[in-house]
Order: structure tokens, then C-alpha cells, then sequence
């Protein structure tokens, strides 16, 4: 039969964690192996020494009162209970460490064991993602800034601009300068962000793995809506700089559109539904492909995000003779009919579009892509009522 003695001893010399036993006089009995390393003792220097000697004060000066409480009133302050302390070295310095204490009674007598769970790697980790949470909290604020006040200025030029092309050439100019600084100056935020991320999914061990969690998913969310813009930034770049170019050639309408329903499919809200349909014998149609796609993601996008759960978005294509027709109809939150007119203008938003994030660029880009394929874009819409854009292009006989 095994000698449950010698096992106890065993599993004590050899634990992970540091226990100390001290008797109802803070006498410390015994301490085992990890203790003695965390402390930097040898043992024979703490037995029969006040366990106060490996407290810093106040808890130095007033360990032997916290006892007499104890014992006089049996209220139990850290006993059965667990909190989380500081130790003092042999060397002077301290560290964290979560303290469990419980009560043991032999022999008439009564003697308290401590088990002592060294906590500095995950402060050090903490306060690592603390301190790098700040300063990226810290770049995201000053790059916001920058970004507001550029918004601001860009603003303040359209509304004094005349309609002369002077002026209008000054406010296109004053765009891409603000285009071309977003374009660079948001590649360091994303950068930090994606980072910290990483870095956070590295300290998930630490016991606030919610918190964690909650701020890798806030930081996530913020890289794909920074994606999002630094896009639409960049396509108005290319656009305002004479870069895009559309080549026409005849494409398989109805795959492309097959295509882009399967893909759009996928990040649809709780059953969001896009329904396709072509109407016509013919199925193909000089176009250019990549701008086509882009404009269509961009309009079913649109129609995702200003409609609610449980909805349908209607996605329909016609060829018929000379003309090719796409319309894509949802039962959103539509558009005010006095605000329509200003519909396709760059960083225009409607006023009902509240918190959902838009930079107001992207109707601006499809209606440029779509001129481009010498095709022309028309919206009916009503507040509440939903919106139908419609995209016809015609070849020329």
C-alpha cells in the first residue's frame, strides 16, 4: 500500500506553486521548493521566522494583528476567500501573486496554509497591452483628428466655390489632396491596429480573456471599416488622376452576375436573401467586366446595409436589342426625396443613414465607372420606402 505520507510530501516539494504553513502565531512550519524560489530564500532562513518577513509593509507591520482578528472575532478577511497581494524578496523587491489561505486544525492545535500563484508574467502582459492599447488609442485619435479637419475644410471650399471651372477645378484639386493623404497617412493606423490585435490574441491566457476578446473583435471591426474607406479613397483617387480606363469588351453577363450574387450572398444579414434574374435570350453584352462588377458590389453593398434582417434584395438584368439594363431594388431605408439631387455627389450622405458607417463616396464612383462604359445610373427612392437604381447602357447602332 502506497505511504500516503510520503506522497503528500512529494506533491508539495514538487508543486508549481509556492505553500507556506505558519502556526496561529505567524510562525512559519515549513515552505516548500517553489516558494523558497519565488522568495529567494533557502528554507531553513524562513522556518521558525515570522511569515512577515516575506511581506512588504503595510502588511509587514500588521500581518500579526490580521491573525489575532481572526482568532478573536472569526471573521475571515482572505481565509477560504483568495485576494491578490505583493511578496517581498530576499533582495528588497516585490511581485504580485494570488494568495489562497485556508484553515487546518490537528492535534488541538491550529496552523493556516498559504498557496502563493506568482502573477508577474501576466502583469508584465497586462500592462504591455495596456500601455500598447494607449498609444494605439492614442495614433487612431490624432489620425481622426487630421481627418475631421480635412472633412472640415473640404466642406467649407464646396460651399464657396462658385460654379465657375476655376473653381471647380480648385475643389477637385483640394480632393485629391485629401484623398492622396488618407491614402498614405491611414497605412500606419491600420498597420498598429492589425498589430494589436495580434498581439492581444497572444495574451488571450491572461484570466480577462472577455475583455480581450472584446477589444480584438472592436479592433478587427475597425480594420475592415478602415479597408473599406481607404478604398473608396483610392478609387477616387485613380479616378480624379485620369488612371481609369474602361474597356468595353462582350462578356458572359449573366455569369458575372451569377457570380457576384454567390459572393454577395455570403455576407448578407440573418435571412437577407438576393434573388437573381435575367430576362432575355441573349446573355452577353460589351461591357467592362472589373468596373461593371465593382459598381454592382457596390449598389447590392448598399442595398445590405440600409436594409434590415428577413428581407429580399431583388437583383435583375435584361438584354434586349441594343440595350443591357441591371437593376438592383431593396426595401431599405430609402432615400428623402429632397436629398436625392445631391444623391451622386462625392462624401454626400443622406441624413437618415444615422450611425451606419459610409464614406458617401460610392455612388459618386459607380456613376463615374458607369459613364465610363458610356452607360448612365438612375435611383427612384422614397424615406422608408426602399430604393431602385438602375444601370442601362446602350451600343451604338
Amino acid at each position: 500500500m502506497m505511504d500516503t505520507a510520503k506522497l503528500l510530501k512529494a506533491i508539495i516539494e514538487n508543486a508549481i506553486d509556492g505553500i507556506i504553513t505558519i502556526d496561529r502565531h505567524g510562525i512559519v512550519d515549513s515552505i516548500n521548493p517553489a516558494a523558497s524560489n519565488l522568495f529567494g530564500y533557502e528554507a531553513h532562513e524562513v522556518i521558525g521566522h515570522n511569515v512577515s518577513m516575506l511581506m512588504p509593509e503595510p502588511d509587514h507591520s500588521r500581518h500579526d494583528q490580521y491573525i489575532h482578528n481572526y482568532l478573536e472575532t472569526g471573521v475571515k478577511k482572505i481565509i477560504g476567500i483568495g485576494r491578490e497581494v505583493r511578496g517581498l524578496r530576499k533582495n528588497g523587491t516585490t511581485f504580485p501573486f494570488r494568495l489562497a489561505v485556508s484553515e487546518v486544525h490537528y492535534e488541538n492545535k491550529i496552523a493556516f496554509t498559504g498557496f502563493v500563484h506568482d502573477l508577474s508574467k501576466e502583469k508584465e502582459a497586462e500592462e504591455k497591452l495596456i500601455q500598447h492599447m494607449e498609444e494605439l488609442e492614442a495614433t487612431v485619435s490624432n489620425r481622426t483628428k487630421d481627418l475631421i479637419k480635412l472633412v472640415s475644410e473640404l466642406e467649407k471650399t464646396k460651399s464657396e466655390v462658385s460654379q465657375s471651372l476655376e473653381k471647380e477645378k480648385e475643389l477637385n484639386q483640394l480632393k485629391s489632396r485629401f484623398v492622396s493623404m488618407a491614402s498614405h497617412e491611414f497605412r500606419t493606423p491600420l498597420s498598429a491596429v492589425q498589430l494589436s490585435a495580434s498581439l492581444i490574441e497572444k495574451y488571450a491566457e491572461k484570466p480577462d480573456l472577455a475583455n480581450v476578446l472584446k477589444h480584438t473583435t472592436r479592433i478587427k471591426n475597425s480594420v475592415q471599416l478602415l479597408t473599406s474607406i481607404l478604398n473608396d479613397f483610392l478609387s477616387l483617387e485613380r479616378l480624379e488622376a485620369g488612371k481609369v480606363l474602361a474597356k468595353n469588351e462582350e462578356i458572359n453577363l449573366v455569369e458575372l452576375a451569377e457570380e457576384i450574387t454567390e459572393e454577395m450572398q455570403l455576407i448578407c444579414k440573418a435571412n437577407q436573401h438576393i434573388v437573381y434574374q435575367h430576362t432575355g435570350s441573349a446573355g452577353k453584352f460589351a461591357l467592362d467586366a472589373n468596373l461593371l462588377k465593382n459598381s454592382i458590389i457596390n449598389l447590392i453593398s448598399n442595398a445590405i446595409k440600409y436594409s434590415g434582417e428577413n428581407t429580399f434584395i431583388e437583383f435583375n438584368t435584361e438584354i434586349s436589342d441594343n440595350t443591357c439594363t441591371i437593376i438592383i431594388k431593396d426595401d431599405g431605408i430609402g432615400i428623402p426625396e429632397d436629398e436625392q439631387k445631391s444623391l451622386f455627389e462625392p462624401f454626400f450622405r443622406a441624413h437618415n443613414t444615422g450611425n451606419i458607417p459610409g464614406t458617401g463616396l460610392g455612388l459618386n464612383i459607380v456613376k463615374r465607372y458607369v459613364s465610363l462604359m458610356g452607360g448612365e445610373v438612375t435611383c427612384q427612392s422614397a424615406q422608408d420606402k426602399g430604393a431602385i437604381f438602375t444601370l442601362t447602357f446602350r451600343t451604338i447602332a
